[in-house]
């Protein structure tokens, strides 16, 4: 039901009634642009910066048709070869420490001399041996030290260590004997030995007893 209008003031009034709501849904309008036009930008706006974007080339690549071999660690095995030499003195004086008798026997300080007695005798079973027959000193020295290592980690106790009689070196003297006691003595792993049994060898070998 439309209101009669009384006067000139109320038609000036309805008038800028209707102003104000077109003005107000302009502003409303313009508002809902505004905000289009800014998440449109926010969501071009890495384009924008970066401009056209161009894939890159494929390359090749080359595929191993086999595995690489691992690397052989040769400084190290140097290393170790020459701390072993270190540690085996050809100019250590053996005769200063070692306890003598007709079986070449030999017992650290704070080893009762029974123990030689019963490596004499067989009282432990030989768990490993190590035959240094025609070797040269050198050799002979680097594989007594390996063999050593080797039963420290296998846990061997009682091992037998061939040396020889010195048949087929020069004057027919038995060299390896004496450094093979020599080398024996400077490691600390090494409790005992003894010159083996007839059965185990005779004077050309050593029964030895090392640490647990």
């Amino acid at each position: 039901m439309t209101v009669p209008l009384k006067n000139l003031a109320d038609l000036k009034q309805l008038g800028l009634h209707l102003k104000q709501q077109q003005e107000a849904r302009q502003k409303a309008q313009a508002e809902r642009l505004e905000r289009e036009r800014q998440a449109h930008l926010e969501a071009n706006i890495f384009r924008s910066s970066v401009g056209e974007l161009k894939p890159l080339k494929a390359v090749d690549k080359h595929q191993a048709t086999s595995p690489r071999p691992a690397p052989l660690p040769f400084q190290h095995l140097a290393d170790e070869r020459a701390a072993l030499q270190e540690s085996l003195s050809d100019e250590f004086d053996a005769d200063s420490l070692l306890e003598t008798d007709d079986l070449l026997s030999y017992t650290r300080k704070g080893i009762g001399i029974d123990v030689a007695k019963k490596l004499r005798k067989g009282h432990w079973v030989i768990q490993a041996e190590l035959d240094l027959h025609g070797m040269r000193r050198d050799q002979a020295r680097d594989s007594l030290g390996d063999f050593l290592r080797r039963c420290n980690r296998n846990g061997n106790r009682c091992v037998r260590i061939i040396h020889g009689k010195g048949l087929g070196s020069v004057n027919k003297e038995p060299v390896l004997k004496s450094k093979v006691r020599n080398w024996l003595i400077q490691k600390d792993e090494v409790l005992a030995f003894s010159q083996a049994t007839a059965a185990d060898g005779g004077s050309g070998a050593l029964i030895v007893l090392l640490k647990g």
